[in-house]
């Protein structure tokens, strides 16, 4: 007979949303092209527009834009809308806190 464990809690659930979020290749690779945008998309001071990610991922608009609702939900972008295009950029500071909490929780991945 196997015994599983309740799924913990508490601070766990902050690594949740963003870990599903990051589980799609598509996902992540939007969010490595937006750590250096200038490298990948003409960038404005606001962000990356919608429209070039979609440009570049070569998907539907309506698909980019449930990714990106995605990674916003799980706070790993923000954005902001400009007329009608909505700009994207990384939110570094969560994504800081969330290396950081990963660090905490799992281990340091380096010391292995």
């Amino acid at each position: 007979m196997t015994t599983h464990d309740t799924p913990a809690t508490g601070d766990l659930t902050t690594l949740i949303e963003p870990l599903k979020a990051l589980a799609n290749p598509v996902r992540l690779q939007v969010l490595q092209w937006l750590r250096t945008p200038e490298e990948h998309f003409p960038v404005n001071e606001v962000g990356v527009c919608v429209s070039h990610i979609q440009a570049k991922t070569g998907l539907a608009q309506s698909t980019v834009s449930a990714y990106m609702a995605v990674l916003e939900r799980a706070g790993l972008v923000r954005s902001a809308r400009v007329g009608k295009w909505t700009h994207y950029r990384r939110d570094e500071e969560r994504i800081a806190r969330l290396i950081e909490q990963l660090g905490r929780d799992i281990g340091d991945i380096g010391s292995v």
